[in-house]
């Protein structure tokens, strides 16, 4: 169905297709239409939680929680919302999302555009998943990059109780100098003052909710090794890796090229693996990752989990193989 439906779907604005294949999708699901795929392919134990497989949406395909049940019903083992912020934020300028199909890629810059955690809060509490929810949170671009771990902490402990894990956003390339957080001193301030916040929330709540970290690509060996180093030091319980490189090379003499934000999609297959092989290698099996970037078949989600993840999460992806990329994975991934 999906395939007859792109050309559509691609004729159109990218974010306004976006938005109007979601209103569609739940509009589906709340009428009874929608098909429900069974998730319960290949229990998979991730940061202590149960998965009914190791497939997971991305986060921001669903940026406020305002689909949760529908995306749920195409057989996900989790599912991952935002990036969310303490306030409402409009994001980039649009134009900020662009489709590049020779290449089987995204171009975005969206800018972390969401309703803010409280609405997102709202959204969560009027669904009915009961599976394993993560949030991924960030930090508002009007906040100064020393005062972000304030919008990182304010995010953990509204999210704490409605979330089964949090992913705390480091990685974006569309949130001006947020990268600069994955560096040595500033990883370690934010994630020790993340680590000690989950820890009293731990208490009040009595529950423990793991924190994950999201990556970038385009890190050099140096940066990787800090990351394998710092993180399991923090106590962070997984890394996602990786978020959307910078570097748009593989899009060659496509205008896109010279457009401004990260690139997803087939052509960050190869950069996400090196990533996820390298950590995969300094963890040894002690720390699990997620990995993410450049899954377009069931094969590529089945080489991520041979290179050491323990889940895998599908994202671009999904714009150009629909649901049926679920079901792929799914069967791959047994």
């Amino acid at each position: 169905m999906y395939s007859l439906l792109r050309p559509f779907l691609f004729a159109m604005d990218a974010e306004n297709a976006h938005h109007f294949t979601f209103r569609q999708l739940q509009r589906a699901y709340c009428l009874g239409l929608l098909p429900k795929t069974d998730p319960h392919t290949a229990p998979t134990k991730l940061m202590g939680l149960d998965l009914p497989n190791p497939v997971g949406l991305a986060a921001g395909l669903d940026k406020n929680g305002d689909y949760i049940d529908a995306l749920a019903a195409l057989g996900f083992g989790f599912i991952e919302i935002g990036t969310v912020t303490p306030r409402p934020q409009a994001g980039n300028p649009k134009p900020r999302l662009f489709r590049a199909p020779e290449q089987l890629a995204v171009l975005n810059r969206m800018g972390f555009n969401n309703d803010g955690i409280d609405r997102m809060i709202a959204n969560i509490e009027r669904s009915c998943f009961k599976g394993v929810l993560g949030i991924n949170i960030g930090k508002n671009a009007v906040t100064p990059l020393e005062n972000a771990a304030a919008d990182y902490l304010l995010c953990l402990e509204k999210a704490y109780p409605h979330a089964s894990y949090i992913t705390v956003n480091i990685s974006s390339p569309n949130t001006k100098n947020l990268r600069d957080l994955q560096s040595g001193d500033e990883l370690s301030r934010l994630l020790g003052s993340l680590k000690e916040r989950q820890q009293q929330l731990q208490g009040q709540h009595g529950r423990y909710v793991p924190l994950a970290v999201k990556i970038a690509p385009d890190l050099d060996d140096a940066q990787i090794d800090d990351i394998a180093r710092i993180v399991p030091a923090c106590g962070i319980d997984a890394v996602i890796a990786t978020n959307t490189p910078i570097d748009k090379s593989a899009l060659g003499a496509s205008p896109l090229a010279q457009e401004a934000g990260g690139l997803s999609g087939a052509p960050v297959f190869a950069p996400s693996n090196r990533v996820l092989k390298k950590l995969a290698d300094a963890f040894a099996g002690s720390l699990p990752l997620i990995g993410v970037g450049g899954i377009l078949s069931g094969g590529d989600a089945k080489h991520k989990l041979d290179l050491g993840a323990t889940a895998v999460q599908v994202y671009s992806g999904m714009v150009y193989r629909g649901p049926a990329l679920v079901k792929e994975c799914l069967a791959a991934c047994r």
